[in-house]
């Protein structure tokens, strides 16, 4: 009930101000220790995925804490694994506003943020919000993507450069090349591209790996849009090129089953409820190719621990909260972890 009391005030604002006072008073609301109040008791259902020990099953998708500020603060709530970013190599400010629409009958977002975020020297500044959280256990994903500015063919050089400036900072990284919202991006998933970008990655990975005498695992995070025999591929160049995992999946160009609500109509990615259909449906096709071989992280429309449930059923080793964390509140998150290990059970 506190969280519809919230919720409802912070949806008479526009989404990115309602976002933005989030941002600005949950490092202390969770110091004081009000966020609990509308958490729940942290669910512990440890589970190990790339070689990781998740305390439990449940984490934040990137474009929360897109300037990795309040990792500690968001782990509080109940998220076994917090991933920041999308993190470039410069800061920069991303898509003109406004940038973000809530289509609230459908429960839905649509983005076009375009990757705003404070660049790899900020970052590794700010990711002393992480320092706690990752003393108790938490485990913290840094989601890395390439500089609009930047052609596709340098590409592959963006991503090393936040590899190279964060690897000590990370437990794993995940690799966004399939936001709908930076110029070309989503072509990298494309055969042309996608072998020299994947074995690039993997090349300077264990370089680093060997420089600091650590190995961070990586999955790569894929379109809902591509179709399945692209989906089988891609995974395919994952395991050839020793990925970690895959993460399935991004936001939505597609406006099915939405093409009435007005907000709809704008420009960028779809997430929440309308996606949660074909995200779900990519993992399980993943499950079946795969057989195994990698992990898959489930983000898509998860707005119930119903769905949390879904998505493990359907091949998932973990579940990422993004569009139904804005709508739920912090109760679903261990709502939806207790509904995991209760199906573990």
């Amino acid at each position: 009930m506190l969280y519809e009391i919230a919720r409802s005030v912070l949806f008479k604002m526009q989404p990115e101000t309602a976002h933005n006072v989030i941002m600005s008073n949950i490092d202390w609301a969770s110091a004081c220790g009000l966020t609990r109040l509308v958490s729940g008791a942290v669910v512990s259902d440890p589970v190990k995925v790339m070689g990781l020990t998740f305390p439990n099953t449940i984490g934040l998708a990137a474009g929360m804490d897109k300037t990795a500020s309040h990792v500690t603060a968001f782990g509080k709530l109940g998220f076994g694994h917090i991933e920041v970013g999308t993190i470039t190599p410069r800061p920069q400010e991303g898509n003109p506003k406004p940038r973000c629409w809530r289509l609230i009958p459908a429960q839905g977002v649509v983005n076009w943020m375009g990757f705003n975020n404070c660049g790899v020297e900020q970052a590794k500044i700010n990711l002393r919000s992480a320092d706690e959280f990752r003393r108790n256990g938490g485990i913290l994903g840094i989601n890395i993507g390439k500089q609009n500015s930047s052609p596709l063919s340098n590409a592959l050089q963006d991503y090393c450069f936040c590899l190279d400036n964060l690897y000590d900072a990370a437990d794993y990284f995940a690799i966004d090349i399939s936001c709908p919202n930076t110029p070309e991006l989503t072509k990298l998933q494309g055969c042309s591209e996608l072998n020299g970008l994947v074995s690039g990655l993997a090349e300077r990975r264990k370089m680093l790996a060997d420089k600091f005498g650590r190995y961070v695992p990586m999955t790569v995070k894929i379109s809902p849009d591509l179709d399945d025999d692209a989906v089988r591929s891609a995974a395919d160049v994952f395991v050839q090129y020793g990925m970690d995992a895959v993460t399935a999946t991004n936001t939505t160009t597609s406006r099915k089953g939405v093409e009435h609500l007005p907000a709809a109509a704008n420009k960028g990615g779809l997430s929440g409820r309308p996606l949660f259909e074909r995200s779900t449906a990519v993992v399980k096709v993943l499950a079946e190719h795969l057989k195994g071989e990698l992990p898959i992280i489930a983000s898509g429309g998860v707005m119930s621990a119903e769905d949390a449930v879904t998505k493990m059923e359907s091949g998932a080793s973990l579940v990422q909260l993004y569009t139904g964390f804005i709508y739920k509140g912090p109760a679903l998150i261990n709502d939806a972890a207790a509904a995991i290990r209760d199906w573990h059970a």
